[in-house]
Order: structure tokens, then C-alpha cells, then sequence
């Protein structure tokens, strides 16, 4: 990456909340640990950790923002979804939070927003990271008092009221903000009683999760869901979320784990494998494929999860929902392997020379759109059967092994006997399918194939001196 390139990088994570800047070192340090994307995570982490120092290092606290929304809002970061994306129990929408701040200081508690602004405006800038942190707290406080009035029980048509808000979707996030706000101090005890990273979800980790979450305000039907997507983002394996409500229930039976409050954690581990899957058919049709494998792994172990250690039902909410995500992943997937062999005979097929028009070329990037699609189907070997395409996988992997080997050898052959107003066209058909072996057979067998068409061009061109 050129130096342009990663300046603007860390201006653009130097402005990003603290809150966001941690998430983010998070989630980049897991995806070390898996040896995964290593290449973007270590420039990243490295920009990143840059940029904590020199915070730490200043005489001065980190530029402060004027937006007191930020203030108030930094402890919904965990739970925040961009728009576009489907929402669940847990989560609120990062669009909600611009209507909720103007409701506040139109109607809300204006005059307290006003106090809080002026307040921020005189405060100094030096050693004032404390009193800006007790600021944030009076004002959460006092949002929190503001959207209970509205929301709460009482006397008097609120529907008006709660219409000037925003939309029905920001109405309904209200709620879960002004919850939030309230247990905010629960919130931060739950994040540091839990493991920083949760890399196994075995009994011992179940019993550590569980009394962390013994927190009696986070166990209402309303914030349990929070305090869950907080622990789901410490696994490397969201959707064993499921193992705490079977430990709760005492049972895999679905009935009774539905019955438990836990029972949502079933509800949030479909939903995240669901946005998964989402994902993959977004990024299969961009033909974006270097997260594909780890997409793939993840479905695979979450619905092979979910189906052996829960006893779900065909015909009940969730065992419905869970067959139709691997009918979608299905269905994406198979559309897109049975597409592969025909891009691969369209780059190796032997035209007539007569059919090669001079100057004739093949594009180097769809030789290599078309290597990452035979890779893609290689992996997909390794999940198909936990995601119903084992047989158009298997048959269309060894398909395309018997046509790549045998056009590799007929390709080398016809560089012997090549006119050479076709020569540079069959030399790039070689190379495609040499790439295609790479990716097949592995880097020896395309070694090999590579040696034998250099030797085709050497006895060519021996032949025609000595002619």
C-alpha cells in the first residue's frame, strides 16, 4: 500500500470513537489468532495501535468533538447496525440515533443540551478527558430520564408525542436506547468481568460467562439481548451462543430452551448465521471471493452446530428458519459453481487458427476471476455436505480436473505445430491453463506442465532452423 494510501487510512481510524478504535483491535487481533486476512489486519492493527500511543504520549486528551451526540450515544457503539442491514433483538439502528439527538434537544430536554454544550465550549483543553467522561454520564442521565417519560407508562395520548421522534423504526429503537442508557453502568461492569476474547465455549467458559451475566438489571426480557450480543462479540465462534441457553434449559430440547429467557441466544445465533449468508451471496455475485473460505466455514460449523446440538423441530419457527439458510446458501452456491466450467472451456477451448483473429488476446484478470472461482469450488468441497451441494460440487470439481489436464496437454501439443500468427494467442491459452493447474493439482504438477510448454517452444522453433 503506498504511503498516500495508509496516511488516509489512519486519519480515518484517528477519527473513529475510542469505543469503535477498540472494537476494532478486537476483531483484527481475533482474526490474527485464526491466521486470517493477516496481510490487512497487521497494517491495521499497526495504524491503529499508532494512534493509541501517541493518544497516550500527548500532554493533551484527543481532539474532543463538539457533537455532544457522541458523547451521548459512545455507549451504544457494541450494538449499533448500519443502515440497509437486517435488525434483531440486541441491536439498534446507527440511522435512529440522528432523529432520537434532535428530539432531545427540540423536545426531549433542550435546555439541558443547551447547559451541556456551553459547558463543553469552556472547558479547557488541557486535562479535561475526566470532566468530559462526567459530562457524557450527566447527559446519558438525563436522555435516559427523557426518553423514560416519553416511553413509559402514563396518563394521556403519547402516540403524538412519540410521532415527533421519527418513523415507527426510530420509535421502536427508542426504547431499546433509553434501556440501554439506563443500565449503562451494568453494561461496563459485564465488559470487564468477561473474557477479552472467547476462543472455546466449553462448561468452563459457560459457568464464566453466566456469572458475569448475573447482573439483575441485564436480565430483563429487554436487555438480555444486549448483554448477549456483548458476549457474542467476544467468540470466535458466535453462534455457540446456543450452548449457554442449553445450559440454562438443562435440555437441547427446543421446547425448553424457548421457555428459558436464554432461549433468545437461539433467536440471535440464526439471525447473525442469516446476515452471514447474506454476505457470501453479496460477495459471490461481486465475485469478491477472499472472504469466501472463512463465510463458508463459519455457515458450515454454525448450521452443523445448530442441528446436532439443539433437537429442532422441521416444522417450528427455528428449525423452519434454519432450513431455509441452507436453502439460500444452497441455492447461491450451486448457481455459481455450475457457472465455472463453462468460464473455464471458454478460456481453454482449441479454436480453429482460422477462427483466431490477428491481435487476439486473453484478459489476464479473467484468467484470474475465473482461478479464484475453481478455488472457490475446491472449498466448497470441504463444507458441501452440511450445506446440500456435496453432489454438484464433487462432480463439478473432478469435471473440471478432467478438462483442465486434458486441455493443459492438448494446449502444450498445439505450441509445437502453431502458426505463428496464432502463437502468442495458444502461449496465453498455456499460461491460463497452467494458472488453472496451479489452483487444481497444486504447484508441482503446474511446474511440471510449465517446463513441458517451454520445451514445445524450444523443439518449434529448432525445427523451423533446421528446415
Amino acid at each position: 500500500m503506498s504511503q498516500t494510501s495508509i496516511e488516509r487510512l489512519r486519519e480515518y481510524l484517528a477519527q473513529l470513537p475510542p469505543q469503535s478504535q477498540a472494537l476494532l483491535m478486537r476483531e483484527f487481533e481475533r482474526a490474527l489468532e485464526r491466521g486470517q486476512d493477516t496481510a490487512v489486519a497487521t497494517l491495521v492493527l499497526e495504524q491503529l495501535r499508532k494512534i493509541v500511543r501517541k493518544t497516550e504520549a500527548d500532554e493533551t486528551p484527543p481532539p474532543r468533538t463538539d457533537d455532544l451526540s457522541r458523547l451521548l450515544f459512545q455507549v451504544l457503539e457494541p450494538f449499533l447496525v448500519e443502515a440497509g442491514a437486517p435488525i434483531r433483538v440486541g441491536q439498534i439502528r446507527r440511522s435512529s440515533l440522528h432523529p432520537i439527538w434532535q428530539w432531545l434537544g427540540r423536545d426531549g430536554a433542550p435546555d439541558k443540551v443547551n447547559e451541556f454544550e456551553a459547558t463543553l465550549a469552556r472547558m479547557p483543553a488541557a486535562d479535561s478527558a475526566g470532566q468530559v467522561e462526567a459530562l457524557a454520564q450527566k447527559l446519558q442521565t438525563v436522555a435516559a430520564d427523557a426518553i423514560v417519560q416519553l416511553t413509559g407508562p402514563g396518563g394521556g395520548d403519547k402516540s403524538r408525542a412519540l410521532a415527533r421522534v421519527g418513523p415507527p423504526n426510530v420509535i421502536e429503537d427508542l426504547y431499546s436506547v433509553g434501556a440501554v442508557l439506563q443500565v449503562r453502568d451494568a453494561i461496563a461492569t459485564l465488559n470487564e468481568k468477561l473474557p477479552r476474547f472467547l476462543r472455546a465455549f466449553g462448561d468452563s467458559q459457560i459457568a464464566s460467562v453466566s456469572s458475569a451475566l448475573n447482573i439483575p438489571v441485564l436480565q430483563t426480557p429487554q436487555m438480555l439481548p444486549f448483554a448477549l450480543s456483548i458476549v457474542v462479540q467476544r467468540m470466535t465462534a458466535p453462534w455457540q451462543i446456543i450452548r449457554l441457553a442449553i445450559k440454562i434449559a438443562a435440555s437441547d430440547d427446543e421446547i425448553r430452551v424457548a421457555a428459558t429467557p436464554y432461549g433468545v441466544a437461539v433467536t440471535i445465533a440464526l439471525h447473525d448465521l442469516s446476515c452471514v449468508a447474506a454476505i457470501l451471496r453479496m460477495d459471490i455475485k461481486r465475485g469478491h471471493f477472499d472472504t469466501v473460505a472463512d463465510n463458508l466455514k463459519a455457515l458450515h460449523d454454525g448450521v452443523r452446530g445448530l442441528r446436532t446440538e439443539l433437537d429442532l423441530r422441521n416444522d417450528s419457527a427455528w428449525g423452519k428458519q434454519l432450513t431455509s439458510i441452507r436453502a439460500d446458501i444452497s441455492n447461491a452456491l450451486q448457481s455459481e459453481i455450475d457457472s465455472v466450467p463453462g468460464r473455464v472451456r471458454r478460456i481453454l477451448r482449441q479454436r480453429p487458427e482460422k477462427d483466431i483473429p490477428p491481435g487476439a488476446r486473453i484478459d489476464s484478470t479473467e484468467v484470474e476471476e475465473t482461478a479464484a472461482l475453481i478455488d472457490f469450488v475446491a472449498t466448497c468441497r470441504n463444507y458441501a455436505s452440511e450445506l446440500a451441494i456435496n453432489e454438484v460440487t464433487l462432480r463439478t470439481y473432478s469435471d473440471l480436473q478432467q478438462y483442465v489436464e486434458r486441455s493443459t496437454e492438448q494446449l502444450v501439443q498445439s505450441l509445437r505445430a502453431a502458426d505463428h500468427k496464432v502463437r502468442a494467442y495458444r502461449q496465453q491459452q498455456v499460461q491460463a491453463a497452467i494458472r488453472f493447474c496451479q489452483v487444481l493439482f497444486g504447484d508441482d504438477y503446474a511446474s511440471l506442465m510449465s517446463r513441458a510448454a517451454e520445451n514445445a517452444l524450444t523443439g518449434e522453433r529448432k525445427s523451423s532452423r533446421a528446415s
